[in-house]
C-alpha cells in the first residue's frame, strides 16, 4: 500500500478513536454510494454526523481541512442524502471534519463541527 493510503488509514482510525472517546456512535465506515464515500458516518446525540477525515504528514501546503473544497462538500452532501434515503432516516445532519496532521508519531488532531452548511452549495 502506497504511504499516502497508510497515512490515510491510520488517520481514520485516529478519527474514530477520538469519535468514540466523545460519545459518538459509529454506524459506518468508508461508506460508498456511486461515486461518493463518506469516511465515517456517526450519531451524536440527536444529529447524524457526516465526517470527513483528512490527514497529512505536514502543514506545508495548508492545513488538512484546506482540502475539503466546494466539489468535495458537494458530493458529501449528495452522499448523506443517499444514506439518508437508503435507511429511511428523518434526523438532522451535521458535516464535520476530522483534521489531523501525523508526524514522528505524533498526531495533531483537530475536530471541526459544523465544517459546512448543506445550504450554503
Amino acid at each position: 500500500m502506497a504511504r499516502h493510503n497508510e497515512l490515510g488509514k491510520e488517520g481514520e482510525l485516529l478519527a474514530l478513536k477520538m469519535l468514540k472517546a466523545k460519545g459518538y456512535t459509529i454506524l459506518e465506515t468508508n461508506w460508498r454510494d456511486y461515486k461518493a464515500e463518506v469516511d465515517i458516518i456517526a450519531t451524536d446525540k440527536d444529529e447524524l454526523v457526516i465526517v470527513e477525515v483528512k490527514t497529512r504528514s505536514t502543514d506545508y501546503f495548508g492545513d488538512p481541512e484546506d482540502a475539503v473544497g466546494p466539489a468535495k462538500a458537494r458530493n458529501l452532501i449528495r452522499a448523506a442524502e443517499a444514506y439518508i434515503e437508503q435507511n429511511d432516516l428523518d434526523m438532522d445532519v451535521r458535516f464535520d471534519i476530522v483534521s489531523i496532521i501525523l508526524k514522528n508519531g505524533k498526531a495533531v488532531i483537530r475536530h471541526i463541527e459544523d465544517a459546512f452548511y448543506a445550504a450554503d452549495f
